[in-house]
């Protein structure tokens, strides 16, 4: 007879419970990039409400700034890094294949023998983290999950690229996922189109770059390394066209209407995206809408927490109410959950 194998003790509900970012210290004006794309500050600000962004200086890290986040949010969830039995990161632009930056942070943090892993889903990734932390906790294997969304994008940009230069930008966002009494995370809507690739992406792969490399040292010419392109009007034309149907399963599925919600937290790609949205959704005006993108930029993995921070920081949200989070890009994926906002550091 084979052996009867255990299974851990599920729990009812999951909840975030303590949120912190890192912003790096850089801030990096429109006027410091129109000159080399031939653009102007009210061309940018018109096509995607960025204003600012940051970008990081050497020392600021992906692992760096993962921690820093991680320790604001482990303090505004009044937990020690003992208390962490997993580590999940989001990030498409980690530079170095292995170890994962996750194992790299829990280590930095104290963490001992401590399950963590780097999870590649483009803008999405904050959000399909957040998705498998909760299932983690309901499933019981986990008391408490570190989930950290964190990009360098400014490591990818070719700076005189009018497409990409003046969207893409820096910083770290976490959360801790753990055991609530009530649900705090609501089944995630998740997907994606590889049919899309070329919409975002990586404009050639790391052996096809060697090859020139070994090329260009043969005949003594040049090789140009790999950078992030993007299809600005087929990513635009596919947000505003699909993405009303995810935010409406993401809210039947939480068993949540829009005129429920108390903040909307979409991915910060384009303030059109945004606004797109909130008209096709009906989003009412009460509702806070995180546009955080005036002043941090499009940073990928790290949009959704960072977002979130602002607007609660801001007072425009307050830990307790009903949002609404929804990521999308590369891939094309995307994810989305209705969450109760958590509190955040200081």
């Amino acid at each position: 007879m084979p052996a009867h194998i255990a299974t851990a003790a599920p729990v009812a509900h999951a909840a975030l419970l303590g949120l912190g970012v890192y912003r790096p210290r850089r801030i990096v004006p429109n006027a410091d990039i129109i000159d080399r794309i031939d653009s102007s500050d009210e061309w940018i600000r018109t096509r995607s409400g960025i204003a600012s962004r940051r970008w990081a200086d050497a020392d600021e890290t992906i692992v760096s700034m993962s921690a820093d986040a991680a320790r604001a949010a482990l303090a505004a969830a009044r937990l020690d890094a003992e208390a962490i039995d997993a580590v999940i990161l989001a990030t498409s632009s980690q530079m170095v294949l292995g170890p994962s930056a996750g194992a790299v942070v829990a280590d930095i943090l104290g963490m001992h023998d401590t399950a963590a892993f780097d999870v590649s889903a483009g803008c999405a990734g904050f959000c399909y983290a957040l998705a498998n932390a909760a299932n983690l906790v309901r499933a019981g294997q986990a008391r408490n999950v570190l989930v950290i969304g964190v990009e360098r994008l400014s490591d990818l940009l070719d700076t005189s690229d009018r497409t990409c230069a003046f969207i893409f930008a820096d910083g770290a966002g976490a959360a801790i996922v753990g055991r609530a009494e009530q649900e705090g995370i609501g089944p995630v809507a998740w997907g994606s189109d590889g049919s899309q690739t070329a919409a975002i992406k990586q404009d050639k792969d790391f052996q096809q770059y060697f090859a020139e490399v070994a090329a260009a040292e043969a005949s003594g010419g040049t090789s140009t390394r790999p950078y992030i392109r993007m299809n600005g009007t087929a990513v635009f034309r596919w947000a505003v066209t699909f993405l009303e149907k995810a935010c409406r399963e993401a809210l039947d599925l939480a068993g949540v209407t829009v005129d429920q919600l108390d903040a909307f937290v979409p991915h910060q790609a384009n303030i059109r995206i945004t606004e797109a949205l909130i008209k096709a959704l009906h989003v009412p005006d009460s509702v806070a809408v995180a546009r955080d993108i005036a002043e941090t930029g499009n940073t990928s993995a790290a949009s959704i927490p960072m977002a979130m921070e602002e607007l609660i920081r801001s007072g425009a949200a307050r830990p307790g109410d009903t949002a609404l989070l929804l990521g999308f890009g590369a891939g094309l994926a995307y994810a989305g959950q209705v969450v109760t906002l958590p509190a955040i550091a200081g």
